[in-house]
């Protein structure tokens, strides 16, 4: 039996459009021990999906700490193979730290390294995808995310959620708060009650959205990442800005309208559906320029 090691630490949107190569690799290795390197915040999920055998969490020891350093190089030598699906210079690193030619990953040297031109040109799911074919896997499954499903508070009648966070560092990628204020008052006359979610941060967003629309329901910094996996995958639709929660309903086949602003290209990171027309984008320089309006027509 193999030691099969995944290496994907974030961000969350990133995590999830990595769920099908997870499957994929989990398939092709399917008597062997596969186990996950990932962030604290993502272990959870890692831990109740049903792809790996042991999730491990980076700690990012400082490049000073050479006690730290020498264990991590030790935990990856102890794998007989590894897939890099963060591809970032950290996770390139830890392969010359390694010094392990069984790799897969952009490192010079790895045995099946993806040193395709057009990586940067590629979106996630298409660049993970021409990666693995790189590893000898041919196709990604459609992944079972039954296990993310059935988490959550299950709330009353049809909803909507709305997702109005996204990087306090890139204030670009939030259409204004008021929108979505007038959004829930619009999704609250046609019956639906508006769910706003979001971690502790994104509170005070609810607040406002709350101020407008009293029904709507806060529940921003009250759910784990698994149990926000539920209560997207019973919603009737999901509207919110390019951020993680989108890119989950959209893997759990919810009906979802993603806005975009340049301060990100959906061409490369549009979260993916099961089918087609689930998730429509709405991509504009200026998130600012988009009506309510334009919005609700997007639910119909």
């Amino acid at each position: 039996m193999a030691r099969i090691l995944v290496i994907r630490l974030g961000a969350l949107g990133d995590f999830v459009q990595s769920f099908a190569p997870f499957a994929a690799i989990r398939a092709h290795h399917v008597h062997d021990r596969v186990d996950l390197l990932t962030q604290p915040a993502f272990a959870e999920l890692g831990q109740h999906a049903p792809w790996f055998d042991h999730v491990l969490t980076d700690s990012r020891p400082p490049w000073h700490d050479l006690r730290a350093v020498m264990a991590l190089r030790r935990m990856l030598r102890s794998y007989d193979f590894i897939y890099d699906l963060q591809t970032s210079g950290r996770s390139t690193r830890y392969f010359r730290l390694s010094g392990m030619k069984a790799w897969s990953g952009i490192g010079r040297g790895a045995v099946a390294v993806h040193d395709s031109p057009q990586r940067r040109f590629m979106h996630t799911r298409t660049r993970q995808r021409d990666q693995l074919r790189h590893a000898g896997l041919d196709s990604l499954p459609v992944p079972d995310l039954s296990w993310l499903a059935r988490g959550g508070p299950v709330l009353p009648g049809p909803y909507a959620v709305l997702v109005p966070g996204a990087a306090a560092h890139r204030p670009a990628k939030r259409w204004p708060v008021e929108r979505y204020a007038a959004l829930a008052t619009h999704l609250h006359a046609k019956g639906l009650l508006p769910v706003v979610v979001g971690s502790k941060a994104e509170t005070p967003l609810a607040t406002i959205i709350r101020r407008a629309c009293p029904p709507v329901l806060d529940l921003t910094g009250r759910t784990s990442l698994l149990e926000l996996g539920g209560v997207l995958a019973r919603a009737a639709c999901a509207v919110g800005n390019d951020t993680g929660p989108m890119h989950m309903a959209a893997a759990l086949g919810v009906p979802a309208t993603v806005l975009f602003s340049a301060d990100s290209n959906p061409a490369l990171t549009a979260p993916v559906g099961q089918y087609p027309g689930q998730v429509k984008v709405i991509y504009v320089r200026d998130l600012a320029t988009v009506r309510v309006d334009r919005v609700a027509a997007t639910l119909a």
